[in-house]
């Protein structure tokens, strides 16, 4: 598969980013499979984005792009698989578990609550992992936006996740998200309840807009346990809230790759979001520009325009940028359990 990188791309990095950027990223929220990881018979929807990869996106795809898109960087990176039903958890591990080298590439199992504690810790421990990731998606008897954390995460998966101090992924839930005040007391409880465990809260907790974290990261701040990875954010006044507002050491670089590598950009809209998208491809709020009024890059650069801009605003020094797009998530997954 030959990298969407384009000559405008180019000019961005060699203009914004190549100065910018350490040597080294660690990028902590990637999703990748090859096509055993699909159920037989299965297929994914025509507008989603896998299609652009041919239905799956391996630890090859993602290093071709990233070649081409960060030059003059290595990247690392944790990953785990397609959080949908029609994947096969198991399969994932397995593909998670392959790649990983407990060095450079980590990984993390998918979980569901319908999977007893002893399956669970079987794909860790077996694949070698540091831990896993759970989805609202496979909370199926109730209503989005009804789910709450402790549906996502039974009791016998978080004692297990405490019991050996391994790394849980957590996409949170509701409408709300950060903001939402079960959400906010849940995720308090987690931390606070399993001390051991390492909980990092996906997205900046979902706050893809301003208002949505203004106010939302004490808690979970004061939680030592209590991580924060950036994966999708390009708000620069999110970034900056957050880089200002929560404990630096503990923010890690995350991009939601392969989606990252779509050309769009996420915009607030009257305290909502919605991804503008330059492909035609259906991700959450998305917005295809079919007149092609502008011309888009990826995610993946916005994230780290972003990044730099809120960086500069909140005083960041270079050691504590270098931390958050790197060593943060080295040390956080080196010393982590790995099965």
């Amino acid at each position: 598969m030959i990298p969407d990188i384009q000559a405008r791309d180019r000019g961005i990095y060699d203009s914004e980013l190549r100065g910018f950027l350490p040597a080294k990223l660690f990028d902590v929220h990637v999703h990748l499979f090859d096509a055993e990881c699909r159920r037989p018979g299965t297929s994914f929807p025509a507008k989603s984005c896998y299609r652009k990869f041919g239905g799956a996106y391996t630890l090859d795809d993602y290093l071709a792009w990233t070649r081409a898109a960060l030059p003059d960087q290595t990247v690392s990176l944790a990953s785990f698989g397609h959080p949908g039903r029609d994947m096969d958890r198991d399969r994932s591990a397995e593909y998670t578990g392959r790649i990983s080298d407990g060095r450079r590439f980590f990984g993390l199992a998918l979980v569901s609550p319908h999977d007893h504690v002893e399956t669970v810790v079987r794909r860790v421990v077996t694949n070698r992992l540091c831990g896993y990731k759970p989805y609202l998606r496979f909370v199926d008897w109730k209503p989005q936006n009804e789910i709450t954390i402790p549906d996502m995460l039974p009791d016998d998966q978080m004692d297990a996740a405490g019991a050996h101090g391994w790394v849980i992924m957590l996409h949170i839930p509701r409408e709300q998200r950060l903001a939402d005040p079960v959400n906010q007391r849940d995720m308090v409880a987690l931390c606070r309840r399993y001390p051991n465990a390492r909980i990092i809260f996906a997205h900046i907790g979902r706050a893809y807009y301003l208002s949505n974290v203004i106010g939302f990261l004490d808690g979970i701040a004061a939680c030592p346990n209590a991580w924060i990875d950036t994966a999708m954010v390009n708000h620069e006044g999110v970034l900056e809230y957050a880089f200002r507002h929560f404990p630096r050491d503990r923010i890690l670089f995350g991009s939601d790759a392969p989606i990252a590598c779509l050309r769009g950009k996420s915009v607030e809209i009257n305290n909502q979001y919605a991804y503008l998208m330059g492909e035609d491809h259906e991700i959450g709020t998305s917005i295809y520009d079919a007149r092609h009024a502008v011309e888009f890059t990826s995610f993946y650069y916005e994230q780290l325009r972003g990044i730099k801009l809120a960086a500069g605003r909140a005083g960041l020094t270079n050691a504590e940028v270098e931390n958050i797009l790197f060593n943060n998530a080295q040390l956080l997954f080196a010393s982590a359990p790995q099965g």
